[in-house]
């Protein structure tokens, strides 16, 4: 009985020095460490712990802008990256650790996307409101036959939209590379944006559909016709069926960013017909394809009459010349008009980031269906 008694005492030892070594915590500056901060001279300071690094890199829509990036690695292990001309709006970054993407472990900001973390630098217009109406936020599943899978779309509907009878129109809106349908409602902001804009009784009341643009094939050019035709042949007709909204072209609008503006594009030259709407945002064909150049140049000249007879509203709009779609936007536009299509320019100031999307959305959901 001793020895049973004394055997259960040693395990009991053995078994919990484990257990309360872990409750046992060495300090480090981690633990009080700001991920992210403005300074007093209005730069922006990324900070992250890792004494054992032998290189960092900040990288993401900082990067994108007209800035300097100065890096320190303090004594401590912390790494700093001080970061100026950084604009407000939702912004996007990752550390790349000695070759490793990485997101920032301290915060609690992380996209359903890539490798990202976000913060935002305050704007009215896309700021949350307590004192108004808020829309809803639906995920919905739909099967699609063209992918031969089950895929989901975000949709958003404004406030009161559950006890109205009412139809009306639909907004496609498509995010970029990479991204899926999650983003524009993420860090897009989409709800605040429509939600303001509603409640000032500066936009039409419409649903806005955001599909997921990304789909899995061996090359990034794969993936613009199969969404072209998901989006025509299962989305379109889901919401349809599933909304009480108009069918007709009157009633659709189309916008897409980036890699979701290249299927903005590719849709509305194929399928024009079915939005009176189009916006392509922060995207062109890349000019240096000679050979997309020339077979588009042809079907442009073939379509146009049709197409400026059937299309209302065609705008094509850029993040200035740091955008890194500047220039192939710039040139698509120019093919559009040889043909005799002219799209409406503009651009402004931003990059290829969301800080300039969340303003395009801004301005289109102002224009539509009016």
């Amino acid at each position: 009985m001793k020895k049973s008694l004394f055997l259960s005492f040693i395990l009991a030892l053995t078994t919990s020095l484990p257990l309360a070594a872990q409750w046992v915590h060495t300090p480090t500056p981690n633990d009080t460490l700001q991920p992210v901060r403005k300074l007093a001279n209005g730069n922006v300071l990324f900070s992250i712990y890792a004494p054992k690094a032998r290189d960092i890199k900040l990288l993401g829509d900082a990067a994108n802008y007209n800035n300097e990036i100065t890096t320190r690695e303090l004594p401590n292990g912390v790494w700093t990256f001080e970061v100026t001309n950084v604009p407000e709006g939702a912004l996007r970054y990752y550390f790349m650790v000695d070759g490793v993407a990485t997101a920032d472990p301290l915060m609690e900001k992380q996209y359903q996307q890539r490798m990202f973390n976000g913060f935002d630098k305050p704007s009215d217009f896309f700021g949350y409101r307590k004192d108004i109406p808020h829309g809803t936020i639906s995920i919905l599943k739909y099967e699609s036959k063209t992918l031969g899978c089950t895929r989901t779309i975000h949709v958003w509907t404004p406030a009161g939209y559950e006890k109205s009878k009412k139809k009306l129109p639909v907004l496609y809106l498509i995010h970029g590379g990479g991204d899926n349908d999650a983003s524009w409602s993420g860090v897009g902001q989409a709800d605040n944006i429509l939600d303001n804009l509603l409640a000032e009784g500066k936009m039409k009341e419409m649903i806005v559909v955001m599909p997921n643009g990304t789909i899995k094939t061996s090359d990034l050019a794969g993936e613009v016709p199969l969404f072209v035709e998901d989006l025509k042949n299962d989305i379109v007709p889901f919401v349809e069926k599933t909304y009480n909204v108009y069918t007709d072209a009157a009633h659709r609008a189309i916008a897409g960013l980036s890699m979701g503006g290249w299927e903005t594009l590719e849709t509305a030259i194929k399928y024009y017909d079915m939005y009176q709407y189009i916006w392509v945002l922060s995207s062109g064909w890349f000019k240096t394809d000679k050979s997309k150049y020339e077979l588009e140049a042809k079907h442009l000249k073939e379509i146009a009459p049709a197409f400026n007879k059937a299309v209302k509203q065609f705008v094509m709009t850029q993040g200035d010349p740091e955008d890194i779609a500047y220039y192939n936007g710039e040139a698509t536009r120019k093919l559009f008009e040889e043909a005799g299509i002219h799209p409406e320019w503009y651009s402004r100031p931003g990059g290829h980031t969301w800080y300039t999307w969340r303003w395009n959305l801004y301005q289109l959901a102002q224009r539509i269906f009016k």
